[in-house]
């Protein structure tokens, strides 16, 4: 249902697993490395995970998920390493008989993700420098998330 992996993300295959005849509604979510980060340019990021506690708790929000919302299926995979720009990071797919459910569900998971599971990014910028994030859509401007809990940040480094 959640899986940590190392291996570049298919998100064909992804889709294939959860097929089903009963679904009338699917719903998919691909977050990709983008070029740019609070107006500088990304090179590239590095992923990393807590994999054990990680594939737990992405598998619990999974399984809530399904309890939440009527859903038929749902899997996420969520990728590690170093990934250049364009490359898929995360992907969450979900299959139901109705499409609010699947939207919904959909959002669910990987608005949690985000916020529950152990993973960490750190973003490669243009000008020499990198930083590790960890909920870096929690502080953009207006973003109201539904938990309550600290705003993330980046902190930065010089490499010399």
């Amino acid at each position: 249902m959640f899986a940590i992996v190392t291996d570049p993300i298919d998100p064909h295959a992804l889709r294939e697993s959860i097929l089903d005849p009963a679904a009338g509604g699917f719903c998919s979510f691909e977050g990709w490395v983008r070029n740019h980060h609070q107006g500088q340019a990304v090179l590239s990021l590095e992923y990393e995970a807590y994999r054990s506690l990680a594939e737990k708790e992405g598998t619990r929000i999974v399984h809530e998920a399904r309890e939440r919302f009527e859903i038929l299926h749902a899997r996420c995979q969520h990728r590690v390493g170093s990934l250049a720009i364009g490359e898929l990071a995360v992907g969450v797919i979900v299959a139901a008989a109705h499409r609010d459910a699947a939207f919904d569900a959909c959002r669910y998971i990987i608005d949690e993700v985000k916020f529950r599971v152990p993973i960490w990014k750190k973003e490669h910028f243009a000008d020499g420098t990198s930083g590790w994030v960890r909920c870096d859509h929690c502080h953009e401007a207006g973003h109201r998330h539904h938990h309550d809990h600290g705003h993330g940040q980046v902190h930065h480094a010089r490499h010399g």
